[in-house]
């Protein structure tokens, strides 16, 4: 199974930055994809930006051009650099990770969530 960690979320005022982190950790048979996701109460969990193991990335039209994920060689760090951060961006953030387990089950991963607030 694999473990994953965020951090990094905080209050910002508008226009402002901030960079989220995701540690992964534990075993998989293949990697299929990592991203990051949020939700606010009342709505669903919304994909934010992916990742693929082939390298390909996708965003939600409400990030393009402001949020960059990113991750490292090992897959075992994935970042999410948010720029130019608007109120209506405040959201719970998660890290997900696809994967194909040991056992070759398909499976998600989530994090604990990390809160991100855009409020001057």
């Amino acid at each position: 199974q694999v473990r994953l960690v965020e951090s990094g979320g905080g209050l910002v005022q508008p226009g402002g930055s901030l960079r989220l982190s995701c540690a992964a950790s534990g075993r998989y048979f293949r990697l299929i994809a990592m991203g990051w996701y949020r939700q606010v109460p009342g709505k669903e969990r919304e994909l934010v930006a992916q990742i693929t193991a082939g390298h390909s990335t996708n965003y939600a039209d409400s990030v393009t051009g402001r949020f960059t994920i990113s991750r490292d060689n090992a897959w075992k760090m994935v970042y999410l650099q948010m720029n130019d951060l608007k109120p209506e961006d405040t959201a719970v953030y998660y890290c997900n990770a696809r994967y194909y387990s040991d056992e070759r089950t398909w499976l998600d991963s989530w994090g604990q969530g990390t809160q991100v607030t855009v409020s001057s």
